[in-house]
């Protein structure tokens, strides 16, 4: 029997009435699939009523992937691609395997020798980069900043002057309730020149984009941002 295969799907990245960023192939293999490895279950279960369609959920098998799952648990996985089952990888929202525990299945399914197929959608790293109008040649994305605020200060100076000296577009992102901490962090310790864009909600009804210089983000007009879930990016040149 052959191996199945291992399919990265990404999902909404938010609540949305209708289907804005899933195209239909996408959504004809999610239909498909009674395996999945997930975050969270409840969530996932909530997002293919979403899709609908789908293979009943007591009929699927849930595979519980986050940060604190062990390596040999997430070995066993593979279990069911070795007998010839397809499986799925759910991220909690966008694109699974980045800044996501998904990449850890999917490094032991290479070993194995397990096809791993990405499947089209959202990923709210790439949107925020398409829409800031910073260097989409070089850029970094450098996940959640340190939470000890003197320690996300040091490394928000530190990436101003990466970007700065090799004309590098800094991508980074931070829980919810703490954006409006970053946020001001970042205007409390970078270059008036240097650029800031600030990617919230993205594809939803309330997005919100906006790029411009720390100097004209220090004057006002910062939206609360707690509990949205944004992107920032620096560009200093």
């Amino acid at each position: 029997m052959s191996f199945g295969t291992l399919y990265m799907i990404p999902t909404t990245l938010g609540k949305t009435p209708s289907n804005n960023s899933l195209p239909e192939h996408t959504l004809q293999i999610i239909r498909t699939l009674d395996t999945l490895a997930v975050e969270n279950i409840q969530s996932a279960v909530k997002f293919l009523r979403w899709v609908g369609d789908t293979v009943p959920e007591y009929k699927i098998d849930f595979y519980p992937l986050n940060k604190k799952t062990p390596e040999h648990e997430i070995f066993s996985f593979l279990k069911p691609l070795k007998a010839g089952r397809n499986m799925g990888v759910l991220s909690e929202a966008g694109a699974p395997g980045i800044a996501d525990p998904g990449a850890k299945l999917v490094k032991m399914a290479h070993k194995n020798g397990i096809k791993v197929v990405p499947l089209i959608g959202p990923s709210s790293v790439l949107l925020a980069m398409m829409a800031s109008g910073f260097n989409g040649q070089s850029f970094s994305f450098h996940g959640y900043l340190p939470i000890d605020a003197k320690q996300r200060k040091q490394v928000i100076i530190q990436l101003e002057g990466e970007s700065r000296r090799h004309d590098r577009s800094q991508i980074f992102m931070e829980a919810p309730y703490r954006n409006n901490e970053i946020v001001k962090t970042i205007l409390e310790n970078c270059s008036p020149e240097t650029r800031l864009c600030i990617a919230t909600d993205i594809t939803l009804e309330s997005e919100f984009i906006v790029s411009k210089e720390v100097g004209e983000w220090q004057k006002g007009n910062v939206p609360d941002l707690h509990k949205r879930p944004s992107i920032f990016i620096l560009y200093a040149k």
